[in-house]
């Protein structure tokens, strides 16, 4: 069943927190951050947006009962992940401003998932536990994606010697690169758990069209394993950490929703 008006009002919601953070952005400030302290009403409609984001998806993908995920509701499920990892994060950080990137694309995604309905199979309780895994693993490391950008843009303004504006509103670029690889680890982990259940819980991944996602997660694996290592043995950072961390997220996108694309919607497989 299709819900398009109670999809438009949370597509609604998200566009709104992702307005008042531009709001803030443009606020004067008079130190780092300190556009995102205080009531931050921008949270609490991204925590509305996120909770009726989350009733209306998993509804479509036949939770608790089943699980079926379709490309577009696929995008959402992984969005409302998104979303939760981005809000958890705001407790203890001020990690508001990733919201201007995940709220619009978290509300096109759920309104695609609503008007672009499609069929996949129901998954068996095993892999609804390494598909979970999965979801959360790029959730994760999607947000790793959108602080490298930050990361970089913060570099390319501070090297041209441009602090003011935005800028002025986000943290210290120690900071944002603490944070980015505080959750390169727990993405790493997590994509650890994933690739060992999947090799666990997959029959025959010839049959069922995985053996090129599990070699892409596998070179994704590997791309993060070695930056993590890079950092703990070298002190890596700066643009050589911003292009392995997008490179990794990249062959994840590819792996996942570029073959999910190109076997559901152009093949119809």
């Amino acid at each position: 069943m299709s819900n398009y008006l109670p999809a438009l009002a949370v597509a609604i919601l998200y566009l709104a927190a992702t307005a008042m953070l531009v709001w803030k952005l443009r606020e004067p400030t008079t130190g780092n951050a300190a556009a995102f302290t205080g009531k931050r009403p921008a949270l609490w409609l991204a925590g509305i947006a996120f909770v009726l984001h989350g009733l209306l998806t998993f509804s479509r993908a036949g939770l608790p009962e089943k699980l079926s995920l379709p490309f577009f509701t696929a995008i959402s499920v992984t969005m409302v992940a998104i979303v939760l990892v981005q809000l958890i994060m705001c407790i203890r950080r001020p990690a508001d401003y990733l919201g201007l990137a995940i709220y619009p694309i978290a509300a096109i995604g759920l309104l695609c998932s609503e008007f672009f309905s499609g069929q996949a199979k129901a998954l068996s309780q095993p892999l609804q536990l390494h598909v979970l895994l999965s979801i959360m693993a790029y959730a994760v490391l999607a947000l790793c994606a959108a602080q490298a950008a930050l990361v970089a843009v913060q570099r390319r303004y501070l090297n041209n010697h441009q602090p003011g504006g935005f800028m002025r509103a986000l943290p210290p670029l120690t900071s944002t690169e603490s944070l980015l690889f505080s959750l390169l680890t727990v993405g790493f982990g997590l994509l650890s758990l994933s690739l060992a259940s999947g090799f666990v819980f997959l029959e025959d991944m010839f049959a069922q069209h995985l053996v090129h996602k599990t070699i892409l997660a596998c070179i994704a694996w590997v791309i993060f394993a070695v930056l993590l290592f890079g950092r703990w043995r070298f002190g890596w950072r700066g643009q050589r950490v911003v292009r392995w961390t997008l490179g990794g997220f990249a062959t994840l996108l590819v792996g996942y929703f570029g073959s999910k694309l190109v076997l559901e919607l152009i093949l119809q497989r």
